[in-house]
C-alpha cells in the first residue's frame, strides 16, 4: 500500500497538521517517525493517502504549517519527495 509520510519536528506540530488537514477534509493518522527517516529525536509523520498530496501542501502551506519532509512508502521502501 502506497502513502505518504510527512514528517513534523514535534507531536504538537503534527497535530496541527492533522487538525488543518481534517479541516479540509484529508484523512491522516499520526504515528512516530520511523528512525531510518530522519535525526530529528521527537519527529513525528503525518500519513496521507497518494491522492492527497497535492491539496495536502497547499493546506500545509496556506497554515504555515511548511513539513521537515516529505517520503513516498511503497513495498517496504521509502523515496524522499522534494516538494
Amino acid at each position: 500500500m502506497e502513502h505518504y509520510l510527512i514528517i513534523a519536528r514535534s507531536v504538537t506540530f503534527a497535530q496541527r497538521m492533522q487538525r488543518a488537514l481534517s479541516r479540509t477534509g484529508i484523512r491522516c493518522q499520526i504515528f512516530r517517525a520511523p528512525r531510518e527517516l530522519t535525526d530529528l529525536g521527537c519527529a513525528y509523520v503525518v500519513r496521507i493517502a497518494v491522492s492527497d498530496l497535492s491539496p495536502a501542501l497547499m493546506t500545509l502551506r496556506r497554515e504555515s504549517l511548511n513539513p521537515v519532509q516529505i517520503f513516498l512508502y511503497q513495498r517496504g521502501l521509502y523515496q524522499e519527495v522534494k516538494a
